[in-house]
């Protein structure tokens, strides 16, 4: 749409649809992620028109809370969350099968420290996230958009980023991870441009793969392949 129609549509009230950072590939749920959202929805469930959360009411504690944008099927978040019973742990995903893989593997593991929201994550940030609440962000291999001309529905953007930074605590951390080098390079050049951020890498570019982030599958095929990850950290410093 021209930015002359795009005046025009907005002038006459018209709804225009935001770009989304996902594209949602609704799948099937089988009969035990759909029995896990039945059983676990109603203690783990997290919605967006609940509004803004007191995370100590939410997990019934206080206590560093980590943050994951995209989960997938939950696995590695599930992991996490298992190995670090002293934080709570809250994940977004659009995706109804993961969202019910997630609490399958989360009802198998006896989690009391995770929760989920299945939601748009900068609307879940915006309206339900207090800013300074969260001790880390993390997103693990969010869609790459590899083409040229989709690179600007990249998730990792200057605005996106702002947005994470005033939510994250000072001194709170935002980990990055994704398998494109492409994107890492966008990412690090996005970080790099941005304000209030240190990356905790020596050289200012990319870390080993920390051991709080599981290995994935996916990710133990692709080195067998030698593919590459590229994981990167940011510590909010104001």
């Amino acid at each position: 749409m021209s930015s002359e129609n795009l005046e025009k549509a907005q002038a006459e009230g018209k709804y225009i649809r935001k770009i989304r950072s996902f594209v949602k590939r609704e799948g099937r749920l089988t009969k035990g992620q759909a029995a896990a959202l039945e059983r676990s929805w109603p203690k783990m469930g997290l919605t967006h028109d609940q509004g803004m959360l007191d995370l100590e009411q939410v997990f019934e504690r206080q206590a560093p809370t980590v943050l994951e944008i995209g989960f997938g099927m939950g696995k590695s978040l599930v992991a996490m969350a298992q190995a670090a019973p002293e934080k709570n742990f809250i994940g977004i995903e659009v995706h109804r099968p993961g969202v019910g893989a997630c609490l399958m593997d989360a009802e198998d593991a006896g989690l009391e420290n995770l929760r989920v929201f299945e939601h748009d994550a900068v609307e879940v940030l915006e309206d339900c996230i207090a800013d300074g609440s969260l001790a880390t962000v993390q997103v693990f291999f969010p869609d790459p958009w590899h083409k040229k001309r989709h690179h600007k529905r990249r998730l990792i953007q200057p605005e996106f980023v702002e947005l994470l930074r005033r939510k994250l605590a000072i001194g709170g951390v935002l980990h990055l991870a994704t398998d494109w080098e492409n994107y890492a390079e966008h990412m690090l050049e996005v970080m790099n441009a941005a304000r209030c951020w240190r990356n905790l890498s020596a050289n200012n570019t990319y870390i080993p793969r920390p051991a709080e982030r599981p290995l994935t599958k996916f990710e133990q095929r692709g080195e067998r392949l030698g593919h590459g990850v590229w994981d990167m950290k940011f510590e909010r410093v104001e």
